[in-house]
């Protein structure tokens, strides 16, 4: 066993995930990726457990999730109910909970020609630095992937909160009513920048070395 800067003392970690970027990365490894799965959450907690672990340089057990926290957008049950996607997002939910993550969900705006998600990532910032203040997190796990997050990991660093945050690059094409199309995410190279701890999950997830990594493995749900 080893202990590193911890001095013995457990490294408290609390998890924060947009829930929509989330939903697009596991999405993407379902429909357009060979591992023809969806993310699994318990899967993720355990990699953020070891991968905290390995970056403080100390041993997994004294690194522990103690708080997680989901954040994201909700059609109205009459609107899901229609979409036939009720019972999906039920599903989920019972998947969440039984991971230990707290969900936070806000009104999607649908006023317009295209459904939006306004104030999750603003919403998740202000959620996550008054914990951090009150509670005193050793780690914070930011799952996100956009630009706006910066000011809160620049708030959290100034906390000497450590920031590890778990980023993906991937892009794909796609068929839309017989028109091809080219879909793009990139995580913001300051937001990487800013991290204290940054992994670039694609990178980890392709490399041939790990394919029989059983922690990457466990990442996606089979079946």
């Amino acid at each position: 066993m080893f202990v590193g800067p911890s001095m013995g003392k457990l490294v408290r970690i609390a998890t924060f995930i947009d829930g929509g970027y989330f939903d697009e990365v596991s999405k993407y490894y379902k429909f357009q990726h060979p591992r023809a799965s969806r993310l699994n959450v318990g899967g993720v907690m355990e990699f953020i457990q070891e991968e905290v672990a390995a970056w403080e340089n100390v041993d997994a057990n004294y690194c522990q999730i103690v708080e997680s926290h989901y954040f994201r957008g909700r059609f109205s049950t009459a609107k899901a109910s229609e979409a036939g996607k009720l019972e999906d997002e039920r599903r989920f939910d019972e998947v969440l909970m039984r991971a230990g993550v707290v969900q936070h969900y806000q009104p999607v705006d649908d006023r317009g020609f295209r459904a939006t998600e306004k104030g999750i990532d603003m919403w998740l910032a202000l959620e996550a630095f008054d914990l951090a203040v009150h509670k005193g997190f050793d780690v914070i796990v930011l799952i996100a992937c956009d630009g706006d997050y910066v000011p809160l990991v620049k708030k959290l660093n100034g906390l000497g909160t450590r920031v590890m945050l778990l980023a993906w690059d991937f892009s794909y094409e796609y068929d839309f009513r017989g028109e091809t199309r080219y879909k793009e995410t990139r995580t913001s190279s300051e937001l990487i920048r800013t991290a204290t701890y940054p992994v670039i999950m694609n990178d980890i997830i392709d490399d041939e070395a790990r394919q029989d990594d059983d922690l990457v493995n466990g990442l996606f749900v089979y079946g």
